[in-house]
Parts: C-alpha cells; sequence; structure tokens
C-alpha cells in the first residue's frame, strides 16, 4: 500500500486460514475487542479498519477477513495482491486445519508480492483439553519455513493485539528501511513508472520533466 505522509502509513492485511479457525474473531477482538461464541461463516470476504500508534508512527491497517471454504478461493486469491502482510491462522484443536497452512503459505508466497510478511498464528489456546496440535510442533514449522508463530485465544483475546501490533512493527520498519533505500527522484521530474504520461516529454526511461 502507498505512503500517504511522512508520520501515516496505510498497510493491508488479510487473515487466511481454513473455515471456522476464528479469522472473523480475531479480527473483532482486535479491532472492535468483542467476541461472540455464534459461528458465523464469511461470505467471499469482509472488512475492518483500525488505526495504531507505531514508535511515533500512525500505522492505518486495513483487515481483510477470508472465507476459508474451497468456493471461495477464486475470490480469496485477489485480494493477496497488494497485501502488506499475511496472517495465516489454524486451529490448536483442529490438526487438518495445521496441515493444510502449507497451502495456505504457498497461496500467500505465489498470489501476494515478494516484499509481503507472514505470521503464523495458531488460534483457540484456551480450549487446552481440546487441543490436538502440540505447540513444539507448530513452532518446529514455524521455524522450518522461517515465520514467526503465537498462540492466540479470540476468546480470551490472549495474544491477540499482541500479535497483529508485532506484524504492524515489523510493517513500519520495512517500510522505513525502503524508504531510505528507494532513491529519489530529482526535483523537477516525477516517476512515470506507475502512471501514463506522454512520451514526448520524456528525457529517460523513467523520468519525465515537470518545467
Amino acid at each position: 500500500m502507498s505512503q500517504q505522509a511522512a508520520s501515516e502509513y496505510i498497510f493491508k492485511i488479510i487473515f487466511v486460514g481454513d473455515s471456522s479457525v476464528g479469522k472473523t474473531s480475531l479480527m473483532l477482538r482486535y479491532t472492535e475487542d468483542c467476541f461472540s461464541d455464534s459461528f458465523i461463516t464469511t461470505i467471499g470476504v469482509d472488512f475492518k479498519i483500525k488505526t495504531i500508534d507505531v514508535s511515533g508512527v500512525s500505522a492505518k491497517l486495513h483487515i481483510w477477513d477470508t472465507a476459508g471454504q474451497d468456493r471461495f478461493k477464486n475470490i480469496v486469491s485477489s485480494f493477496y495482491r497488494g497485501a502488506d502482510g499475511v496472517v495465516l491462522v489454524f486451529d490448536v484443536t483442529n490438526m487438518d486445519s495445521f496441515k493444510n497452512i502449507g497451502t495456505w503459505m504457498k497461496d500467500a508466497r505465489h498470489y501476494a508480492s515478494d516484499q509481503c510478511t507472514l505470521l503464523l498464528v495458531g488460534n483457540k489456546s484456551d480450549l487446552v483439553k481440546e487441543r490436538v496440535v502440540p505447540f513444539e510442533a507448530a513452532q518446529s514449522f514455524a521455524d522450518s519455513v522461517g515465520l514467526p508463530y503465537l498462540e492466540t485465544s479470540a476468546k480470551s483475546s490472549f495474544n491477540v493485539h499482541k500479535a497483529v501490533n508485532n506484524l504492524a512493527e515489523t510493517l513500519v520498519k520495512e517500510r522505513k528501511e525502503s524508504s531510505v533505500l528507494t532513491p529519489a527522484t530529482p526535483v523537477g521530474f516525477i516517476d512515470i513508472r506507475a502512471r501514463q504520461v506522454h512520451t514526448g516529454w520524456c528525457f529517460g526511461k523513467d523520468t519525465c520533466s515537470t518545467l
């Protein structure tokens, strides 16, 4: 997503994973600090916005909750485009949802940009007796693919804010570093790589005089 001002960044974050792992609950807990035991299937995608402060920088998070059913895969794939962060969610009480994370990760790396940051989250950590995915197994998998891993509970709010805030902090840091590394366009010229202009105005491949 584009930088709006020196003190504000906008980031697109999407939650993906199997159906019923708690993606909607995580989004609502983070953005509205609420939780409901009622299960409502997401149809396509849902969307929330939350602005937080990250080291003095305003980070406006556009958070997308996506459907996990196969019939929505074509819709969901389009929402990877332009994503700055992807949260891969599985249910620690559902082994299949954990086994399917590899597929979700493959999709994220295929459809999202190379600069997109991924985070692995094991949700429903409050359901201790129903747990079937050992913490050690999830952490080992995360380490093997180079992803940070946190366990959360949308019901109790455990680690929910920490997970998304940590991701936001990483995105702000990467955006700042990217801004420093990107060469500035000379005064009196505009970058034409992302827009259409009359080629007769151009003196080089990527810049065009505004004078």
